[in-house]
């Protein structure tokens, strides 16, 4: 009888181990959809975060004489994350950096100055400017651009901007030199989850700047010429002297020191004391002056002969002074000659 007693109680004992072993595993198996709903919870809710990169340019190398406007084009880009398939809101704004007197935008050399703009479409006519929302307001231009960038279904997007420079035309004036011009904390950007009743930019509890970008610029040192023609008209004899005067324009860079010399002409044998006019084999003497007198010739050694002057950036005009001495008289025609203007800087 006690045997038997002691087989049983071992029966008992054998069933509840078989019992707990099932109950354990379900327990487990309970943990783990916990904890993936957990993980898969957590993803569904990212709140969102953006960067945003410098938006530098440059103009290159910009014939200012010419009085053209000189355009460029910059990118930068914007990423974002947060919850999948939710539009984030950008407010992209460009702050005014250093700017002139009238409170545009201007690039810097020195005491110089080049005003520029940036903007947001290629016909150059929307300013790109700042709210005042996550960068420097630009006051005389107090609006930025507003972008809604879609995450899809990775949670994930980017978007690169295009920004539209153009320097304005006529400021012949400004002098040779580098140029830069700098946005210390743009392009920036307030943004948030677009919603039915999110409101017009300037809006976002959020905000990313950039590091800052630099705009750049040259004006080298350069001149432009150009000449009206000598005539002495209709002659006859030249038994005295026929004097007759023309013009040479030069345009300079501002500051720009120069000199403007006169060839000896294309006439045969001909020196700048004593140019020839021709027709066929015949000629006609004459001589270019830089005096009303006519006593200084003009000719083409630097520092003897020539003239000189400082560039402004604006037109200077230089009046020729010509003269066909008394000379024998050649037969009746049409007499020319071609002198070569040189102007060095």
């Amino acid at each position: 009888m006690g045997r038997e007693q002691t087989f049983e109680t071992r029966r008992s004992k054998s069933r509840r181990l078989d019992w707990t072993v099932p109950l354990a595993r379900g327990v487990e198996r309970v943990a783990l959809m916990l904890v993936l709903l957990f993980a898969f919870g957590m993803q569904d809710a990212r709140s969102q975060s953006c960067s945003i990169s410098a938006a530098s340019g440059s103009y290159g190398t910009v014939d200012i004489l010419s009085g053209s406007s000189v355009d460029t084009t910059a990118t930068f880009s914007v990423n974002c994350t947060g919850t999948n398939n939710k539009t984030v809101r950008l407010c992209v704004e460009l702050s005014p950096g250093q700017t002139n007197t009238a409170g545009n935008r201007r690039l810097a050399s020195g005491s110089d100055r080049l005003v520029h703009e940036l903007y947001s479409d290629s016909s150059r006519t929307t300013v790109w400017g700042s709210w005042g929302l996550a960068t420097t307001a630009y006051s005389l231009f107090p609006a930025g651009t507003t972008y809604d960038l879609n995450l899809g279904s990775s949670g994930s997007a980017g978007v690169t901007m295009t920004v539209y420079g153009r320097v304005f035309a006529n400021q012949t004036t400004s002098g040779p030199g580098s140029y830069s011009w700098t946005m210390t904390t743009a392009p920036a950007a307030g943004y948030d989850y677009k919603t039915g009743s999110t409101p017009a930019c300037p809006t976002g509890t959020r905000q990313t700047t950039s590091t800052g970008s630099a705009w750049t610029a040259t004006i080298n040192a350069n001149c432009t010429v150009s000449a009206s023609s000598v005539n002495f008209g209709s002659v006859g004899v030249l038994a005295s002297n026929a004097d007759t005067t023309g013009s040479i324009t030069v345009r300079c860079t501002n500051s720009t020191p120069y000199t403007i010399g006169l060839g000896a002409g294309s006439g045969s044998g001909a020196t700048v004391a004593n140019r020839k006019m021709t027709s066929g084999a015949r000629t006609v003497t004459y001589s270019l002056y830089s005096d009303s007198a006519r006593t200084t010739v003009w000719g083409n050694t630097i520092g003897t002969d020539t003239s000189a002057g400082t560039g402004s950036g604006l037109d200077q005009v230089y009046s020729v002074y010509a003269r066909a001495p008394a000379q024998t008289t050649p037969a009746p025609g049409a007499y020319s000659d071609t002198v070569v203007v040189t102007v060095t800087y």
